[in-house]
């Protein structure tokens, strides 16, 4: 079974994992095939996230726009609070998703 790195403080933790703060947030719309792919992806893999929907949200609908993307979904991965450091990307990318959300290491 696949674990993915938890956010600090949420959801499930491997014995062998260190915590740290990953926080993965989906931007979606409604009716949005690819944005319910993300997010099957990552309930398959146990990933800790959260999800914003952009038609009730005009304010992160601006945000999303400042980083230059259209469609949804919109996915953002902060690895350590900083925002210089953040990955971001649109549409259902189970590769970028591997990325950011790896196996752990069966417990010894």
């Amino acid at each position: 079974m696949n674990r993915c790195r938890p956010t600090l403080g949420e959801g499930r933790h491997h014995p062998n994992q260190k915590e740290h703060a990953l926080k993965i947030t989906v931007y979606t719309t409604p009716a949005c095939g690819q944005c319910v792919s993300t997010k099957r992806w990552l309930d398959r893999n146990h990933a800790d996230y959260n999800t914003v929907d952009l038609s009730k949200s005009p304010q992160d609908l601006a945000a999303v726009k400042a980083l230059g993307y259209e469609a949804a979904p919109v996915v953002i991965v902060n690895d350590n609070g900083d925002t210089h450091d953040e990955k971001h990307w649109f549409g259902f990318r189970p590769d970028l998703l591997s990325e950011f959300c790896k196996p752990a290491q069966a417990a010894a």
